[in-house]
């Protein structure tokens, strides 16, 4: 399938003209490659009673099932599950469409067989993290692959980025999305980029000797470990003069981080830098970024390409499809996969103001944006303070609300149980960095008074750390994401928790 016409004027469509063409382009994908080769999308549209031809639009896609993250999860009748969603084409059946014959008449037969194989056959891989569920491979052909480095370098051309730049991706090497998306934006837009592997594969000292070799403009990865290792950069006294973008991605991204990191490269020698978020998820195969915005304005919202797939927005309730403007949970649908296909993901993610398809007021660009705070459902905890009722807790903004907060650096909240008792009442632990020259009791009255009075909450302690500390209890550098927020409580049947680590010296509030 052509990336045509979509892709020659991807950000100049009317939402009319764009909705028409992916629901055009939708059909065709469900008759040509879905449909044919796809074992569970075989079975869900057969139990639906549905066929490509009922899809013909994006409105359409409303009569196909929800996908979530439980139907690709192994089973022990299933081991293999995921696999029922990579397609599989027969080669009998490519060989009869006419437009094969066509090309094997004109180019021959070995090329057209060597271009098939290119396009179907999976040779790489990717994985969910795990962190809440079993880890989940999806799969990629070599046309997944140049869809890749088509959707990042549209990423590098949103920040303005040119051949002159040097980037420095950071994000952790593994089959992570962010740290491949990040080394085909260079390959597919022909800038150089040092890809270090973050933490795990340098260190902070090492990525410190990268940054002050090759001088990067760009730098790249997880906000936790950027935060470190500027922050380390500051406390050596080093100099890093000429970053213009600090691209973030893998964790949610706060106004305070944008600031904290914004401030740290003033510091370096870089005033101007600008922080830009991202968003991504493995099942997509695929990111999405803000255009740069001038320091303390509303972020743009997350720039959307329609031609690669369809994003809809969903009350996560009753599942109908939200107008535009309209918060819920966010539902993805390809338009250009091989491999590994979900349709109709449910991405279990909120995006607080849904979809707009008004031009950005920042760089003009018209093509669908989403819009506001995304929050993950799952970040909601249940927590049990008192011997008769609970709490809810949305840890997304209780996160954001510590990303804020001044006089702080680093953080990590750390549930427990009282006595480590599984059937006790829960308890809040804080660990923070100073970030200014408060005292630790006037901080923590403010960080006691701020929790209290936005989420009727009050830790029942708060520790103050240094940076290295506080650096071993995210595992920084350690863990693939890093640990802002720990639970700890011991469930009815596992070991007692382990006590911190004796080294760690606390300051209890």
């Amino acid at each position: 399938m052509s990336l045509t016409p979509l892709t020659k004027h991807w950000h100049d469509l009317d939402r009319a003209t764009l909705l028409d063409l992916q629901g055009r382009k939708l059909h065709r994908y469900l008759r040509d490659c879905v449909l044919p080769f796809s074992k569970h999308y075989q079975r869900v549209f057969a139990q639906a009673g549905l066929g490509a031809d009922d899809i013909r639009s994006v409105a359409d896609l409303a009569k196909i099932p929800f996908t979530s993250k439980e139907d690709l999860l192994p089973t022990p009748e299933q081991p293999r599950r995921s696999l029922d969603f990579t397609l599989m084409p027969d080669p009998q059946v490519l060989a009869r469409r006419p437009a094969t014959i066509w090309r094997a008449l004109t180019h021959g037969r070995a090329r057209v067989k060597e271009e098939l194989d290119r396009e179907w056959r999976p040779i790489f891989m990717t994985a969910t993290t795990g962190r809440s569920t079993e880890s989940v491979a999806f799969l990629y052909s070599q046309h997944d692959i140049a869809n890749l480095g088509l959707g990042s370098g549209r990423v590098a051309d949103l920040g303005g980025r040119t051949r002159a730049d040097r980037m420095l991706n950071m994000f952790p090497f593994a089959p992570h999305l962010a740290f491949w998306y990040m080394y085909y934006s260079g390959i597919d837009r022909n800038i150089f980029c040092l890809s270090t592997g973050g933490g795990k594969v340098m260190g902070t000292e090492g990525n410190l000797r990268a940054i002050q070799k090759i001088r990067p403009t760009v730098l790249a990865g997880m906000p936790t470990f950027l935060y470190h290792v500027l922050t380390e950069a500051v406390q050596e006294g080093l100099r890093l003069e000429g970053v213009n973008c600090v691209l973030l991605g893998g964790e949610k991204v706060a106004d305070g981080t944008r600031r904290k990191l914004a401030e740290l490269c003033a510091q370096l020698g870089s005033p101007n830098a600008v922080v830009v978020a991202t968003y991504g998820f493995t099942e997509a195969k695929l990111a999405w970024a803000e255009c740069p915005f001038p320091p303390g304005h509303t972020p743009p919202g997350y720039h959307l390409f329609p031609d690669l797939g369809i994003f809809e927005v969903i009350d996560p309730e009753t599942g109908k499809v939200q107008p535009d403007g309209v918060g819920g949970e966010i539902v993805w649908t390809p338009l250009e996969q091989r491999g590994t296909v979900v349709l109709r993901y449910r991405t279990g993610d909120h995006i607080e103001n849904g979809l707009t398809y008004e031009p950005c007021p920042y760089c003009g660009r018209r093509m669908p944006r989403l819009v506001g705070r995304i929050s993950r459902v799952s970040d909601f905890r249940a927590l049990r303070f008192q011997k008769i009722k609970g709490t809810i807790i949305d840890f997304n903004e209780l996160e954001h609300a510590l990303d804020d907060m001044p006089g702080i650096g680093s953080w990590q909240i750390e549930l427990r149980k009282i006595h480590d008792d599984p059937l006790e009442l829960d308890e809040i632990h804080l660990h923070v960095t100073k970030a200014g020259a408060a005292t630790d009791d006037a901080l923590s009255q403010q960080l006691s008074n701020m929790l209290h009075s936005h989420f009727e909450i009050r830790p029942n302690r708060i520790v103050f750390h240094t940076e290295e500390q506080l650096r071993e209890l995210q595992k920084v550098g350690v863990a693939l994401k890093e640990q802002k927020v720990v639970d700890n409580r011991p469930k009815a049947t596992a070991a007692p928790h382990q006590p911190l680590p004796a080294k760690l010296q606390e300051t209890k509030a």
